[in-house]
C-alpha cells in the first residue's frame, strides 16, 4: 500500500527549506530525529585530510563503502566529510529494527525530506512496516534521477541491515537513480550488494580498515589534542600495539591523562585492565554465542590460525563458519589470505587474560594441541614457539631434530632466537632430542666442555633407544643420528681433534642416504656446516689441500640466506689458506667476499669466528699498514671463537705477535704468540709460526744461538714458515742452514709472492755476503717486482741493514720508489718523504664514488646522501659497496678513516 501523506504533519525541519515532514513511521512510532541528523564531532576529533580527500571521490562514483571494525572512526570521518559538502546530505543511522523494509525506507525518505532533497510528492510513503511496493521505489528513483543537483545519502551502521530484500531494493534504487544519487555505506561488515560489479565498472570508492588506521604522525597529533605530548617514535610504538585503531588510541589517551607519567602509561598499559577492554568486550565478545566466545578465547593463544587449527583447539568442527562470520563482521578478526586469520593484538591480549580467568589451567594444553597440529602441518617456527609455551620440551626439541633443523642454531639468521628459546629448557627434560638440542645450545654459546658432555649423553640415549618403539614426539632416528654427527664434527673442530672430525664426516656419508631427500633439500646449511667443520679441522692438522677441497665445496653450497654463515666461514678459512701460502691479494679478496656476503644480509660484523677479519689484519701487517691491522685485530679480540676455536685462536695469536714484532715489541710478541690454544693435537703451522716469533725475539735481543735453536722444529713442509726460518737463520749468522731450509721447501701448488719474495731476499742476502752483488741485485729486483703488485713491504723492512744501500742504486731505486721508498721529492714534500709511504688504494674511485665518500665523511645517512645527489638509496648502496671494496674495508667508519689516511677526503 502506498499513500502520499499521513495525518500527523510537522511544520518543517530547521535544516530544510521548509517542506513538511511526517512525524510517525509505518509502525506508528514517532521518528527519532537523532537518527536523521548529522552527529557532532568531539573537540578532540582529529581531521585527517588524506581520508577526507579520498572520500571526495565519492562524488565521482555512485557507491562509496567505508568499512572497518568498531571504533575505527568511520562515523566521525563520514560526519566531517558530509558536513563540508555543498549539496544536500541525507543522513540515516540505521537501527536494529530496520531489517523490516517498510521501516527502513520510511526513514530513508524522511531523511531525504529532512535535508530538502525530496518533497512530499509522487514518491509517496510506505505504510506497511514489513514490505515496500516496487512502485514507491521506482517513483523514488525517478524523482532522484530528475534532480539537477545529486543528493548524498549516508547510511551509518549499515551492518545492522540483515534483510536481503532491503539490500536488493537499495541496489535497485541506486541503479535507477542514476547521477541523482551518491550512496555512502558506513559499515562493519561486507554489505549484501554486488560490489564486484561496481569495482569492475570503476563505480565504487572504498575506504577500509587499513586506511582508517592512524599513522604515527596522526597518533601524535591526536594525543596532542588530548593534552599529551608524545614524540613520534613513542607514538609509533603505540600505533604498532593498537594497529592504529582509533578507539584504542582515544581510550588510551583518556586513561593516560589520569596517570602521573602519561608517556610511561602509554608504553606499558595492560590492555586487559583498561577501558579498551571494556569497549572490546562490550562491542565484540559479550554479544556473541557461547561457541563463538569459546573459539575466540582459545585461538587467543595463537599468532595466526586457520579453521582446522582452531578446530584442534576447540575439539569441535564448527570453526570455519564462525571465523568467516567474525571476519565479515569486522569483529577484530583479520584475514591474512590462504585461509589464515589473526586477532587484533589488543583484542588478543584481552582474550588471553579472560581465558586464564574463565578456563584456568587450559592455556598450556592449548599450546600443546597447537604445537602438535603445527608439527604435522610442517610449520617448525610456530611448533617450537607453542611447544616451549606449553613447557613440552620433548615435543619442541623433537620437532627441531626431526626437521633436521638443528643446524639453524649455527647458521646465523635465527641462531640467537633458537638459543634464547631453548635457554628456558630445564635439566628435567631428558630425551635424545633434548640432549641434542642442549648440546647444540652449549656449543653455540661457546661452552665446549658442557656441550661435549651433553653430546655424549645424547649419543648414549640414541643408542639405547634404537631398539625401542618410536613415540609420537620422538624424532626420526636417522635425522637424530645425522644431527648428532653434525654436532660431533663441530665438537671435533672446537677441541682440535681432526681424527674425530674425519670419523664424523664418514658417519655423515653413511647416514645421508637414510634421511628423506626433501629434508636435505630444505636444510642446505647442514652440509655446509659439516664441510666447514671438517675443513677447519683439516686446516688445523696442516692438511692444506684436503682442507681446501672441503672448504671450497662448502663455500659453493647453495641456499642463499640459510648457508650464508657457513659459506662465509669457509671463505674465511680459504683466505687463511691463501695467506699461509703467501697469496696476499687472493687472501684479501676472499676475506672481503666473506665479510661482504654476511654484511649484505644484516648479520653482525665480524660474523662467525671473525677469521676473515683476522686474515685482513695479517695482510695489513705484511703491507705495513699497522694502524689498520691493529683496528682489525681489536674488532676480533672479543669474539668467543678466539678462545674456543683453535684455528681463529691461533690466527689471532699469530697476527698479534707479528704486529708487535713490527712495532719493535719483541717480548710482548712472544707472549702473544704463546697465548693458550686448547686443542687435542698441535697444529704444525701454528707451532711453526710460534717458533718463528720466539726466534725473532731472541734475535732482536741479541741471542742468535737461542734464535737458531728455536727454529729446530721448522721444516720444509710449511713453505711460509720455512722461508721465514731461513731468513732468521741467515740473520743469526748461519747462511748454510738458511739455504738448506730453502732447498727443502716443498713447493706445493706454487707458493705466493709473500713466500717467494722472502725466499729471494734470503738468497740475495746470502749472495751479497759472498760478494756476488750482481746476483743479489737480480734477486732483489725480482722480489721488488713481485712485492709491488701485492704492496708487500714487511719482508723488505725486516731484511736488515744490507738492503738499503742496494735499493739506493739504479734500477732498484726506481722499482722501490713510491710504494716502498719515497719517490722523487720536491722541497715542500721533504717532510712527507721522510715519513712511511701511504697505503695504496686497490683501484681508483669514480667521480660519483668520490661524491658519496665525501658525504659519508660528513656523517650523512644513506637517505641524506641519496637526496643530496638526486639518486635512489639503492644507487648509493651500490656505490658504497664499490668504495668499501676499493678501500679494502667493510664499514663506514673504516672507509672514512682510510680515505682520510689516503688524502681522499
Amino acid at each position: 500500500m502506498v499513500v502520499s501523506a499521513v495525518a500527523e504533519i510537522d511544520e518543517g525541519d530547521p535544516r530544510s527549506a521548509g517542506p513538511a515532514v511526517l512525524r510517525t513511521d509505518p509502525l506508528g512510532e514517532p521518528f527519532l530525529r537523532a537518527r536523521i541528523t548529522l552527529p557532532t564531532t568531539p573537540p578532540t576529533y582529529l581531521r585527517r585530510r588524506r581520508l577526507v580527500q579520498h572520500l571526495d571521490q565519492a562524488l565521482q562514483t555512485p557507491l562509496t563503502l567505508v568499512n572497518g571494525p568498531a571504533g575505527a572512526g568511520k562515523t566521525l570521518l563520514a560526519t566531517e566529510w558530509a558536513a563540508g559538502l555543498p549539496q544536500p546530505v541525507a543522513w540515516l543511522t540505521v537501527a536494529v529494527g530496520d531489517w523490516r523494509p517498510g521501516v527502513f525506507w520510511a526513514y530513508v525518505i524522511q531523511a531525504l525530506r529532512a535535508c530538502g532533497a525530496l518533497t512530499p510528492g509522487p514518491a509517496g510513503f510506505p505504510a506497511d512496516a514489513s514490505r515496500v511496493d516496487t512502485r514507491l521505489l521506482g517513483a523514488l528513483a525517478t524523482e532522484l534521477n530528475d534532480r539537477d543537483q545529486p543528493v548524498v545519502i549516508v547510511l551509518d551502521e549499515y551492518d545492522r541491515v540483515t534483510a536481503p530484500q532491503v539490500a536488493e531494493q537499495l541496489e535497485f534504487v541506486l541503479h535507477h537513480a542514476g547521477r541523482g544519487l551518491h550512496l555512502v555505506l558506513v559499515t562493519r561488515t561486507e554489505p549484501l550488494l554486488p560490489l564486484h560489479r561496481y569495482r569492475a565498472a570503476g563505480a565504487l570508492t572504498e575506504i577500509r580498515a587499513a586506511e582508517l588506521a592512524f599513522t604515527a604522525e596522526e597518533a601524535a597529533a591526536l594525543l596532542e589534542l588530548h593534552g599529551l605530548s608524545l614524540p613520534v617514535c613513542a607514538a609509533r610504538a603505540l600505533v604498532d600495539r593498537t594497529r592504529g585503531w582509533a578507539a584504542g588510541l582515544r581510550l588510551s589517551a583518556l586513561a593516560a591523562r589520569e596517570s602521573a607519567d602519561p608517556q610511561r602509561y602509554l608504553k606499558e598499559f595492560e590492555a586487559d585492565r583498561s577501558t579498551i577492554a571494556d569497549f572490546l568486550l562490550a562491542e565484540v565478545l559479550k554479544g556473541k554465542p557461547e561457541q563463538t566466545q569459546d573459539l575466540l578465547l582459545r585461538v587467543s593463544v595463537l599468532e595466526r590460525f586457520c579453521p582446522a587449527l582452531a578446530d584442534a583447539l576447540t575439539l569441535r568442527t564448527d570453526a570455519e563458519p564462525l571465523i568467516a562470520g567474525l571476519c565479515r563482521e569486522n569483529a577484530f578478526v583479520e584475514y591474512l589470505g590462504h585461509s589464515w586469520y589473526q586477532l587484533h593484538p589488543l583484542f588478543q591480549e584481552i582474550l588471553r587474560a579472560h581465558l586464564r580467568v574463565r578456563l584456568p589451567g587450559l592455556e598450556p594444553e592449548l599450546h600443546r594441541r597447537a604445537a602438535r597440529w603445527l608439527r604435522r602441518a610442517g610449520s617448525l617456527p610456530e611448533t617450537l614457539a607453542h611447544g616451549s609455551a606449553a613447557g613440552d620440551w620433548d615435543l619442541a626439541a623433537g620437532a627441531l631434530v626431526d626437521d633436521l633443523a638443528i643446524g639453524q642454531l649455527f647458521s646465523g639468521l635465527c641462531s640467537a632466537d633458537l638459543v634464547r628459546l631453548f635457554s628456558r629448557m630445564g635439566s628435567g627434560a631428558r630425551s635424545p632430542a633434548t640432549d641434542l638440542v642442549r648440546a647444540a645450545r652449549e656449543l653455540a654459546q661457546g661452552d665446549v666442555d658442557r656441550g661435549v658432555v651433553c653430546l655424549r649423553h645424547a649419543g648414549e640415549r640414541l643408542a639405547a633407544d634404537a631398539a625401542e618403539p618410536v613415540s609420537e614426539t620422538a624424532p626420526d632416528p636417522a635425522a637424530a643420528q645425522l644431527s648428532c654427527v653434525l654436532l660431533e664434527a663441530l665438537a671435533a673442530r672446537l677441541t682440535g681433534c681432526p681424527q674425530d672430525a674425519e670419523k664424523a664426516a664418514k658417519a655423515a656419508d653413511e647416514l645421508w642416504w637414510e634421511v628423506p631427500a626433501h629434508l636435505l633439500d630444505k636444510h642446505p646449511e647442514l652440509a655446509a656446516l659439516l664441510l666447514t667443520h671438517l675443513g677447519s679441522a683439516r686446516l688445523w692438522a696442516g692438511r692444506f689441500e684436503d682442507a681446501r677441497a672441503a672448504l671450497t665445496t662448502a663455500a659453493g653450497t647453495p641456499g642463499a640466506a640459510a648457508t650464508v654463515l657457513p659459506r662465509g666461514e669457509s671463505m674465511g678459512h680459504l683466505a687463511l689458506l691463501d695467506y699461509l701460502h703467501g697469496w696476499l691479494s687472493r687472501a684479501e679478496r676472499k676475506a672481503l667476499a666473506a665479510e661482504s656476503e654476511t654484511q649484505q644480509l644484516g648479520l653482525d660484523q665480524p660474523s662467525g669466528s671473525g677469521i676473515a677479519r683476522l686474515v685482513l689484519a695479517a695482510v695489513a701487517v705484511d703491507r705495513h699498514e699497522l694502524a689498520r691491522a691493529q683496528a682489525l685485530l681489536d674488532e676480533t679480540a672479543q669474539l668467543p671463537s678466539v678462545t674456543r676455536d683453535p684455528v681463529p685462536a691461533a690466527g689471532h695469536a699469530l697476527v698479534a705477535a707479528r704486529l708487535l714484532l713490527a712495532q719493535g715489541k719483541a717480548r710482548a710478541a712472544v707472549q702473544a704468540a704463546d697465548s693458550p690454544v686448547f686443542a687435542a693435537v698441535p697444529s704444525p703451522w701454528a707451532s711453526g709460526h710460534e717458533a718463528l716469533v720466539a726466534s725473532a725475539a731472541h734475535l732482536a735481543e741479541g741471542r742468535p744461538d737461542q734464535a737458531a735453536e728455536a727454529l729446530q722444529g721448522v721444516s720444509g713442509d710449511q713453505p711460509a714458515c720455512a722461508v721465514e726460518a731461513a731468513a732468521l737463520q741467515l740473520a743469526a749468522g748461519r747462511p748454510g742452514a738458511a739455504i738448506d731450509l730453502l732447498d727443502d721447501v716443498r713447493a706445493q701448488n706454487g707458493p705466493g709472492p709473500a713466500v717467494t719474495v722472502r725466499a729471494a731476499l734470503v738468497r740475495a742476502q746470502a749472495a751479497q755476503g759472498t760478494g756476488d752483488t750482481a746476483t743479489a741485485r737480480r734477486l732483489v729486483a725480482r722480489a721488488l717486482l713481485d712485492a709491488r703488485r701485492e704492496r708487500l713491504r714487511r719482508p723488505f723492512l725486516d731484511a736488515g741493514e744490507w738492503l738499503p744501500h742496494l735499493l739506493a742504486t739504479a734500477p732498484l731505486q726506481e722499482l722501490a720508489a713510491g710504494w716502498l721508498t719515497p719517490g722523487p721529492s720536491r722541497r715542500d714534500d721533504q717532510a712527507r718523504a721522510e715519513s712511511p709511504p701511504e697505503p695504496l688504494v686497490a683501484a681508483a674511485l669514480s667521480g660519483r664514488e668520490h661524491d658519496v665518500l665525501e658525504r659519508l665523511a660528513r656523517m650523512m645517512s644513506t637517505q641524506e646522501i641519496a637526496a643530496d645527489l638526486y639518486v635512489s638509496e639503492n644507487t648509493v648502496k651500490t656505490h658504497l659497496k664499490s668504495v668499501y671494496r676499493k678501500l679494502a674495508v667493510n664499514r663506514r667508519s673504516d672507509a672514512v678513516r682510510r680515505a682520510r689516511d689516503l688524502g681522499l677526503v
